[in-house]
């Protein structure tokens, strides 16, 4: 890809070249990958021992209980896991409208919290999945720096922090969450210590008895007796059963570039849509900060998830294809609805935002990872198996209750899913060439941070940090528009003009997401990469 170089938006950060790159939302993480592949490893042993340290030193937004999706270029082609888990296979519209009665429209009532909004956790599945398939150290190494840190502590980050004390007052009755979470009585205040020893007690057990005993050993019977106690009704069984899936990935083609992404039950398919209505407008008209260029993403978005949520569950359920939905004479029927004097409120419903990390590597061998993981609305559940320090993520809240509806709740199925990575190649002399892995987390905000980054990185030819730096836009569940502080007030003042209705934000790390990039510099391997990491987190591009 090629670069503008000057960066139009304040930063404190610059974007990192090496030719072996490992990029997280916080500094401890991504070091421990970059010690990986120090040690011989590869970008993949770097992304599990990443994702093992943000378990631990960012517990706000994953966990041991948490889901992931990963894409990986090996060297030579892409490929996809869907590590999300599955509902417990009591679970039925009849269970959940027992338990916790019917709402005005008589659909079953779903709790947004506790165990009945645990999904079997895929995490731990999508690392044994990924490491049989392409790592190359052994567990142990891999999980040593989180061990120690765990055991060690580490000082709470400053967003980490923020975010940790405004969970607490809905969060602190889960079970085990105040016993685990709240150390000092309270949340860890920025600087203070955070200790995990329950964490560094399963890492080590994971390592002697291997991964799976999270499923069919004394870790999985510590969960289920857990779910047991609490009301929940997650078995052994259940757990046992879990495998995560190897999936085709799904790819739109955007201005010469193939923009790649895991199919349903996510919504990456959503990003798709929306660049797919924008590549029917020639962008170059507008300028990349101009009120028609943002209005365009702004209504393609929209059309977007309109078609996400009446559409996407698992893909057993679905009755309309990925293929359908990104077919070329739809996509231009759907951007001929897009008035550019005025703004549009298509009727669909959007999803909660959440808590999610994002990481990606690559090493100078070529391969490149990219990997998120969740425990969605923040600690998710908000229930926490204390004496292993699982917390467990509330994906089950992503079902529907309406019997109609394609994601609607059934035992041992995938909810509807937010968190998604992405990558981006090129077709060069026939040969398929890898350019940038990313992700933007966030909830509802990942198809859109992939829709602004993308457009601004092809569109636009802004570098990677830059893209990252920008200020965001996001569409809520009532279509209403909130936009960041930084953003262009005289722009901001326009799209209102043109009927967007605006709100204000004052938590810009919860709202507008963060993102990770890595990008080939060239189509020679050896030159490197150029790696950006998004300031709204904590986080660290760490090369060598």
């Amino acid at each position: 890809m090629n670069f503008q170089w000057n960066a139009n938006y304040p930063s404190t950060r610059i974007p990192v070249f090496a030719r072996n790159v490992a990029t997280t939302s916080h500094p401890l993480a991504s070091q421990a990958g970059l010690q990986m592949m120090r040690l011989g490893g590869n970008a993949v042993d770097a992304a599990i021992a990443m994702a093992a340290m943000l378990m631990v030193v960012e517990p706000v937004s994953n966990g041991l209980g948490s889901d992931m999706f990963a894409i990986i270029w090996d060297g030579q082609q892409l490929h996809g896991l869907n590590a999300s888990g599955v509902s417990p296979e009591s679970w039925n519209i009849d269970y959940f409208q027992g338990k916790y009665g019917s709402d005005a429209k008589g659909f079953a009532n779903r709790p947004k919290r506790g165990w009945d909004s645990v999904t079997v956790p895929g995490a731990i599945a999508g690392w044994i999945t990924l490491h049989e398939k392409f790592g190359k150290l052994p567990f142990e190494t891999i999980l040593g720096p989180a061990i120690e840190i765990a055991e060690r502590g580490h000082a709470v980050a400053p967003i980490v922090a923020h975010k940790w004390a405004a969970a607490i007052p809905e969060l602190q009755s889960g079970p085990g969450f105040k016993e685990f979470f709240m150390p000092y009585g309270r949340a860890p205040q920025v600087g203070e210590m955070f200790k995990a020893p329950q964490m560094a007690k399963t890492f080590r057990r994971l390592c002697k008895a291997g991964l799976r005993d999270f499923y069919e050993g004394e870790i999985a019977q510590a969960i289920a007796d857990h779910s047991l106690n609490h009301g929940g009704s997650m078995t052994s069984q259940d757990l046992a059963k879990y495998q995560p899936d190897w999936v085709e990935l799904i790819s739109k083609n955007y201005r010469g570039y193939d923009v790649h992404e895991i199919p349903p039950n996510g919504q990456g398919i959503g990003a798709l849509i929306a660049l797919g209505i924008v590549g029917n407008f020639d962008m170059s008209e507008f300028p990349v900060d101009s009120t028609l260029s943002q209005h365009i993403q702004i209504e393609a978005m929209k059309l977007a998830f309109a078609d996400v949520y009446a559409y996407v569950a698992d893909p057993k359920s679905m009755r309309v294809k990925p293929s359908e939905m990104l077919d070329p004479d739809y996509l231009k029927s759907r951007a001929k609805l897009i008035d550019l004097k005025k703004a549009q409120s298509p009727i669909a419903g959007l999803p909660s935002t959440g808590g999610t990390v994002y990481l990606t590597s690559a090493d100078e061998s070529g391969m490149m990872v990219s990997f998120i993981q969740s425990n969605y609305m923040g600690f998710g559940s908000g229930v926490v198996v204390p004496e292993y320090g699982i917390s467990l993520q509330n994906r089950g809240f992503g079902f529907s209750m309406d019997p109609k509806s394609e994601n609607v709740v059934e035992g041992g199925k995938r909810p509807f899913h937010t968190i998604i990575p992405a990558f981006i190649t090129k077709q060069v002399n026939g040969v398929t060439v890898p350019e940038m892995s990313f992700g933007v987390m966030g909830g509802d905000m990942q198809p859109q941070g992939h829709l602004q980054t993308v457009i601004r990185m092809l569109d636009y030819q802004q570098q990677p940090q830059a893209a990252c730096d920008a200020p965001r836009w996001k569409v809520n569940r009532d279509f209403t528009l909130d936009i960041e502080s930084s953003f262009n007030p005289t722009v901001a003042n326009e799209l209102s003009s043109m009927g967007h209705q605006i709100k204000s934000i004052d938590d810009p790390y919860m709202d507008f997401g963060s993102g990770q990039f890595i990008g080939r510099l060239s189509e020679d391997q050896d030159d490197g990469y150029i790696a950006a990491s998004d300031s709204r987190r904590d986080g660290l591009v760490a090369g060598y």
